[in-house]
């Protein structure tokens, strides 16, 4: 999950992204509202960690401004803001939640976790292709070019979860947590030994390369130029 923190602090900034990033979440992190408001604008994010009281652009206007536009990605303030009327402000321009400072990070935490499940929106498709690649969901069966792909259990669940997060860079402590279901021991090289078998039976006999590895960041699948880099 792809996470946008907007913080000014730099201390509640670098803690929340270190957090965050341990948890297994994509964390873009920015220090202003002008910045902030961008990227909400432009990228695509599955959550909004905001902090209400930004140098430029506060963090209710930022709200505001999503709404108007018509884009929903669920927002969680993160403010020294506790009055009753900041919080009902707050929530009635759009926000989903609202924590705040100073707050422990297993709350944040649970509240971040919450609102992405609450906002997931179920895939009803029975196949997903990439290329020349399918995978039939109900039958956990894969195939390239009309051959069929022998996959373990394991070896399905990672590739569903690089299909479904197709051009997203997924770091290891992700692919831990989701298909393993485990934190991430930065001394086991269990998801490297497990992408190079993964290659080896969808990429190797086939073109074009379909895994790639983004150096010091972690593993995406996509369909890349041909000037692009594996």
């Amino acid at each position: 999950m792809r996470l946008l923190v907007v913080e000014d602090e730099i201390k509640t900034g670098d803690y929340l992204q270190q957090g965050l990033t341990e948890a297994g979440f994509l964390v873009t992190l920015v220090r202003n509202g002008l910045d902030g408001h961008h990227l909400a604008m432009t990228e695509t994010f599955d959550l909004l960690v905001l902090d209400v009281m930004l140098p430029d652009v506060d963090g209710w206007r930022i709200v505001q401004s999503l709404r108007e536009a018509g884009r929903q990605t669920p927002v969680l303030f993160l403010t020294a803001r506790d009055s009753v009327d900041d919080r009902v402000k707050g929530l009635e321009l759009g926000a989903d939640d609202y924590l705040v400072k100073p707050f422990a990070f297993a709350e944040l935490l649970a509240r971040v976790r919450t609102l992405l499940r609450r906002s997931a929106v179920p895939v009803m498709t029975d196949q997903i292709r990439v290329a020349d690649l399918t995978l039939d969901l109900p039958r956990h069966r894969a195939t390239r070019a009309g051959r069929k792909i022998n996959l373990s259990h394991k070896e399905f669940c990672l590739l569903e979860l690089l299909v479904r997060r197709q051009g997203e860079v997924l770091p290891r402590s992700l692919i831990a947590s989701q298909v393993w279901d485990m934190n991430f021991d930065s001394d086991t090289n269990v998801i490297d030994v497990a992408i190079r078998r993964l290659r080896a039976k969808i990429d190797d006999d086939y073109e074009p390369k379909l895994i790639h590895t983004v150096r010091g960041l972690g593993y995406k699948l996509e369909v890349e130029d041909d000037h692009d880099e594996s």
